[in-house]
């Protein structure tokens, strides 16, 4: 279910195996045509998720159910499958409602998958196998930090921002506006949405350079997740390339990621930008801006913004919306890939360990994967990949455990990692002592 950005190599993973018949559907039945195109074990459908009735055939049709489809409708979904006694892959966090099905799931003997992405799903995956590695060793971990990105290649980095949308631009946006939770040093850390650009970390990666890092959301319950109670440091955040913070903070401030619908007829982007600011006015809008953002007004975080369009006359194309409206148009119009260009994944863990007579360790693990020119993206390989690998073990029996789960488990985590080695997604591990 789903034919967007991640679909591509999960379907052909299937379709270009013997044996497979890959049903995709979509509310856009072009979109799903397009993926199975060439390939006679793939059938293209229209389905809208919100007919319950006709979900429910397509699930009873189906020895296997994978949603790739916004999160929202993965509780729908599982519901029916464990009426139907049919298991289920997502890609998506395993939110509230879904966890709440894990004794249904497991009455049913079925396995409904989450979370078999790259971030999260990859993440896990490593994580969980450094720290199994580790614990067997009769070692502890101390600290736990992971920072994932996806990002332009070095040499298509080739706008203001430092970015381009592999994958839906409205989802990057609003987890801008999430706040963050994290464990350091023992002590819990609280970072409110309107904070969460502020003080970005410098993360270097070898190779490439160094990166912004900023907290993603809430990491205190990973140290339940992965088994590591003694965790003294737990982190999760968000790697993008510098300036990035800085401009999305002041992108914050004037409002354009707030939800709040206003009235757009006949307004232009400068004209937004100017009620945003009071009725600014039209000749000294870049010296409002800065005053209000307390900035420079040539800084480089005015020159993005009128880079955007955003100060433009242009008419804004809808008669009602929100700040958030305004700025995903802008940047679906301007932060495109363009063809040939390569995306990168970027994703690292940092362990700190103790082991007898508390010696540390500090270990690094990485993954940097690319795009293929005139291909698939490195988010659609990373997303899709491992998400197929997980659908097959089930398939295939070699999941066991049944109920609500996440690949932290042994049985998902070793085959899948193996296998995605194969497919030239591979970490690569550093150690070292830590001085006392």
């Amino acid at each position: 279910m789903g034919a967007g950005f991640v679909a591509g190599p999960f379907v052909r993973y299937f379709l270009e195996k013997p044996g497979y018949k890959v049903r995709v559907a979509d509310l856009d039945l072009e979109k799903a045509q397009r993926i199975v195109k060439g390939y006679p074990g793939g059938e293209a459908l229209r389905l809208d998720l919100r007919d319950e009735a006709c979900l429910g055939r397509e699930i009873r049709e189906s020895d296997i159910v994978v949603g790739l489809v916004p999160y929202a409708f993965h509780p729908i979904i599982a519901k029916l499958c464990i009426q139907l006694k049919k298991n289920m892959v997502t890609t998506s966090y395993a939110s509230g409602p879904m966890k709440s099905l894990d004794e249904e799931a497991r009455k049913a003997g079925i396995v409904i998958l989450n979370e078999v992405g790259l971030d999260p799903g990859i993440d896990h995956m490593e994580a969980a196998r450094i720290i199994h590695e580790v614990k067997a060793l009769g070692e502890e971990i101390l600290g736990f930090s992971s920072y994932c990105g996806g990002l332009p290649a070095p040499e298509a980095n080739t706008n203001p921002f430092g970015y381009k949308f592999s994958w839906s631009p409205r989802g990057v946006l609003l987890a801008g506006k999430s706040p963050a939770r994290y464990l350091r040093d023992g002590k819990e850390v609280i970072v409110p949405a309107d904070a969460l650009f502020r003080q970005p970390a410098l993360i270097s990666i070898e190779g490439l350079g160094e990166f912004e890092g900023y907290p993603n959301r809430d990491s205190l319950p990973y140290g339940e997740l992965y088994g590591i109670p003694e965790a003294k440091t737990l982190f999760r955040g968000t790697l993008r390339y510098s300036g990035w913070c800085k401009t999305l903070e002041k992108i914050s401030q004037l409002g354009l990621l707030d939800l709040a619908e206003k009235d757009l007829r006949g307004l232009t982007y400068r004209d937004f930008i100017k009620l945003q600011l009071g009725n600014a006015p039209d000749k000294d809008i870049k010296k409002a801006l800065a005053l209000r953002l307390n900035i420079e007004k040539e800084s480089d975080i005015i020159n993005r913004l009128e880079w955007l369009g955003l100060l433009s006359e242009n008419r804004v194309p809808l008669d009602k919306g929100s700040g958030l409206d305004i700025l995903e148009i802008c940047m679906l119009a301007k932060l495109r890939y363009q063809p040939g260009e390569r995306d990168m994944v970027v994703l690292r863990h940092d362990f700190l360990t103790a082991g007898p007579g508390s010696k540390k360790q500090k270990f690094i693990s990485t993954l940097v994967d690319y795009g293929v020119p005139g291909g698939d993206s490195a988010m659609a390989r990373t997303v899709g990949l491992p998400a197929a690998i997980g659908t097959r073990l089930i398939l295939e029996g070699k999941i066991k455990a049944e109920g609500v789960l996440i690949p932290v488990l042994p049985e998902i985590y070793e085959p899948a990692l193996d296998e995605l080695r194969e497919h030239g997604i591979v970490f690569k591990r550093e150690q070292k002592l830590v001085e006392a």
